[in-house]
């Protein structure tokens, strides 16, 4: 079982990624391998709604999107955590996740679908909860089960080193990888027993 962490700030070792760093870590101790996967430095474009996708089965811009969608096929669960930028989550994690869902889905690839997944985000103050809410839209109409923690999946501070005295970020980023391990657990456990998943929707 593979889980997949999208880091979407431009800052490849801050806030965010002490949080999913600290999620990395108990997933590890959970004997569940993970991937932190950068694109927050990256230049990713909007979604201009061509539908090319659904004619060429990836998005029409051929870039970090597209690599992406293949890898994260062979994946099990996803979390993908951002910081917030004026009250929400930052654009190039919008961009992003923006033309994956929706490259994927037109394209034929249900590749998310019924696999666990969970948002993280960091900020110095506020906007935390409006930007989760942004991440979890993309996974209710992506089909995804969403997993939760012993309170918002956020973590505080300015730069790396206050995130880690987020203790409470900390603990909430623990019990978060603890409950998607199990999820995972729970799900190859009963496809084993024979419990299939539900059918496509049309």
């Amino acid at each position: 079982m593979k889980v997949l962490l999208v880091n979407g700030s431009p800052n490849r070792k801050g806030c965010t990624y002490v949080a999913l760093k600290q999620i990395q870590d108990t997933l590890s101790e959970e004997n569940i391998d993970s991937e932190i996967y950068h694109v927050g430095h990256k230049d990713i474009r909007g979604c201009i709604d061509c539908r090319k996708c659904s004619e060429l089965g990836k998005c029409v811009y051929d870039d970090e999107v597209n690599s992406f969608v293949e890898k994260a096929e062979e994946f099990d669960g996803y979390i993908f955590g951002g910081p917030v930028y004026y009250g929400t989550i930052n654009p190039t994690l919008t961009n992003f996740m923006t033309r994956v869902f929706f490259s994927s889905f037109f394209g034929g690839k249900r590749i998310f679908r019924l696999k666990p997944a969970a948002a993280v985000a960091s900020a110095r103050r506020a906007g935390t909860l409006t930007a989760i809410d942004t991440i979890n839209r993309f996974f209710n109409w992506g089909e995804m089960p969403i997993i939760s923690s012993t309170y918002w999946n956020v973590i505080y501070g300015s730069k790396a080193e206050e995130a880690m005295e987020d203790l409470e970020g900390l603990r909430t980023m623990t019990a978060l990888a603890k409950n998607m391990a199990w999820f995972l657990k729970i799900k190859e456990l009963s496809l084993k027993e024979g419990i299939p998943l539900p059918e496509v929707s049309k």
